[in-house]
């Protein structure tokens, strides 16, 4: 005859094991919950007119599972460290949520920021930009939040086409 002995409270053990495996899986599981988060802005394309003025296509990246509208932009623009004036606009413009899309703007830039884009398009080289500043953006059913821009990034001469930086 066999006899094992038993550890007293051990069923009780596996039992909550169990049942805390369990959990551990409904917490990981996705829930379809919706998600807020920081959206990002950069330059896409800066194309210079014969008079020195801007247009910019400011890429808008909408990274929240949600769709978010884009209701204003503040952003101080500097390029190779000099300023060049601020980029500011109402492009109430919704994005869905985890893509992207452009607003374009018109803009005169300081004396700085011109004659710095002057030297970069006369020499066929690249410019560093920053951005800083304030985005105002309402996600799809809840109120209007602010996000603060921090970038940095380099745009390029595009071959061919004079005044086009990518």
């Amino acid at each position: 005859m066999h006899v094992s002995k038993r550890i007293p409270g051990t069923g009780n053990y596996k039992a909550l094991l169990v049942i805390g495996l369990a959990l551990l899986l409904a917490a990981c599981s996705s829930s379809g919950g919706k998600r807020v988060s920081e959206p990002a802005a950069s330059i896409q394309q800066l194309t210079v007119d014969a008079r020195g003025n801007w247009q910019v296509q400011l890429r808008l990246q909408n990274y929240s599972s949600m769709a978010m509208r884009f209701d204003t932009i503040d952003l101080a623009l500097e390029v190779n460290g000099q300023p060049a004036g601020h980029l500011k606009a109402s492009p109430a413009l919704s994005i869905p949520g985890e893509s992207g899309d452009l607003a374009t703007i018109s803009h005169v830039p300081d004396g700085a920021g011109r004659l710095v884009m002057a030297d970069v398009l006369a020499s066929g080289q690249g410019i560093n930009y920053t951005l800083k500043g304030d985005v105002q953006v309402t996600p799809e059913g809840n109120k209007q939040r602010s996000y603060t821009i921090d970038g940095k990034n380099q745009l390029n001469p595009v071959p061919g086409l004079p005044g086009v930086l990518r």
